[in-house]
């Protein structure tokens, strides 16, 4: 399944996982009216340059900022599909990924909204992200930062790190549906990965 995300647009690489299991001299003249007239026409053209060079640089950089990855590293240990369910032991649908974590800051993917906040037996303190047509849950956590409602930025806290629910112990369950289905959250992470590899690249070349 491809992604088509509306927030940016970005084109890039694949993102990669570990899955458990001059200078210039110059010679001094006298100045003339004309010759500083000429000089500063001269100079024009290379202040309009610099001007837009630096403005395809801040806006790579907004490029770069606009996603972001939900743990500061990022480590599958159980991957999307079926497997074998830890408490029962028989094969199950896995609907989403688990991540190593330890503690640790759980942070909103790209821009979007507070759909949901709440907590059960299964997912434990969890909160709902809506971007578009997809939404995340973040479950397990020990901590929520958000309420129902909140806009949130790529890169906000929305929690830490926990280990409530139904778990075998402390790490970051994400699900990701598109209208009401479940999908890999790895089209997720590879996306941010792409749209950053992509902005680094172009940040590159505009300083070269």
């Amino acid at each position: 399944m491809k992604a088509q995300f509306n927030t940016i647009s970005c084109p890039g690489n694949r993102y990669k996982v570990v899955v458990e299991n001059p200078s210039q001299t110059t010679n001094e003249t006298e100045a003339t009216p004309e010759s500083i007239t000429s000089e500063n026409e001269k100079s024009v053209p290379d202040k309009v340059a610099l001007s837009s060079t630096d403005i395809k640089k801040k806006e790579q950089v907004a490029c770069y900022l606009s996603v972001c990855y939900p743990l500061s590293s990022v480590k599958i240990n159980s991957p999307y599909g079926y497997r074998k369910d830890p408490f029962t032991g028989k094969r199950k649908f896995h609907n989403g990924i688990d991540l190593h974590a330890r503690s640790s800051k759980v942070f909103a993917m790209m821009q979007g909204r507070v759909l949901k906040v709440g907590q059960d037996k299964v997912s434990g303190k969890y909160v709902t992200l809506q971007h578009g047509s997809f939404t995340v849950s973040y479950c397990h956590l020990s901590q929520i930062f958000v309420s129902q409602g909140q806009d949130v930025l790529s890169g906000d806290v929305v929690g830490i790190t926990g280990n409530t629910g139904r778990s075998t112990g402390e790490h970051l369950h994400i699900t990701i549906r598109q209208k009401g289905e479940y999908v890999n959250p790895r089209i997720f992470l590879d996306y941010i990965n792409s749209v950053k590899e992509s902005c680094v690249m172009e940040f590159v070349k505009n300083i070269i």
